[in-house]
């Protein structure tokens, strides 16, 4: 029986750093550092850990309405997701992850733009 992404990497230790590191680049981002004004961030990173822990095989689970439903209100442009995107991938490379592994965890993420993205370009 094959690991999964999350088993691979320490599980639910690591997959926390790499959104902590996530989220130290986000914060200083001029694209969507804005987004994250006035927000829990330790319960953000808690939330977002599980998450990404269930895009790659770790036990957690967030049906995609729960995910619309959370991220409807932001007003996330594709251009933010974009942003979103490059930064976790540099988080996921700084924690050591395989760049194979990288594309699935990134194309988990993709999977989701339809339900998160909620505005378009001006």
């Amino acid at each position: 029986m094959s690991q999964t992404i999350y088993e691979r990497y320490g599980g639910f230790k690591t997959i926390s750093r790499i959104v902590m590191t996530f989220y130290e680049m986000a914060l200083d981002s001029d694209q969507i550092g804005g987004h994250f004004e006035d927000i829990d961030m330790p319960r953000l990173i808690d939330h977002q850990t599980k998450f990404v822990s269930s895009l790659v095989g770790g036990p957690a689970s967030f049906s995609d309405e729960r995910i619309e439903a959370v991220h409807r209100h932001l007003n996330i442009s594709h251009e933010d997701f974009d942003e979103m995107a490059a930064l976790f991938a540099q988080a996921l490379e700084m924690h050591g992850m395989d760049d194979s592994h990288v594309k699935i965890a990134l194309g988990a993420i993709e999977s989701k733009r339809r339900i998160i993205v909620t505005r378009s370009a001006a």
